[in-house]
């Protein structure tokens, strides 16, 4: 199964979710803004940061368009996660949820990753594999889906 809807919706329907999900009149704490906000701008850099070696590649950045991909990108970030993006984009959700303390803030997060997971990294995989072969396949043996581990 794979949707048709670019990530960046997915997510920000993750965060409507999340501010659904918040109890009333909890606020955040120092401790959680300063946390939040760390884990907010690393997760906004990692997304610039691989925007910028997608267009250095002159590759696409389209995670729609996957088959149009002119190169297997692995450096910059793509050498801690093949989907630094989706990475960054669970962790801009992740700062929400601790911003607010939120146990149920999680959940939208975890129904992301899920969802990009289940249809969208797997058609990225299988239109990738298909174009680069043994390039591909070595690669996904040396980094990560996400951060940590191999699958």
């Amino acid at each position: 199964m794979h949707i048709h809807i670019p990530p960046p919706l997915i997510a920000a329907a993750a965060g409507l979710i999340q501010k659904a999900l918040m109890s009333k009149g909890r606020s955040p704490s120092s401790a959680s803004k300063a946390g939040a906000a760390a884990v907010a701008v690393s997760s906004v850099g990692m997304i610039g940061a691989s925007a910028v070696t997608f267009y250095r590649h002159r590759t696409t950045i389209s995670p729609l368009s996957v088959h149009r991909a002119t190169t297997l990108v692995t450096g910059g970030p793509f050498r801690i996660s093949r989907n630094p993006m989706y990475v960054g984009l669970a962790g801009v959700l992740t700062a929400y949820a601790l911003l607010y303390r939120s146990p149920r803030a999680a959940l939208p997060l975890v129904g992301f990753v899920v969802l990009m997971n289940r249809s969208q990294i797997a058609a990225e995989e299988a239109a990738l594999q298909q174009k680069f072969g043994a390039e591909f396949t070595e690669y996904c043996g040396t980094v990560p889906r996400w951060i940590f581990g191999r699958q």
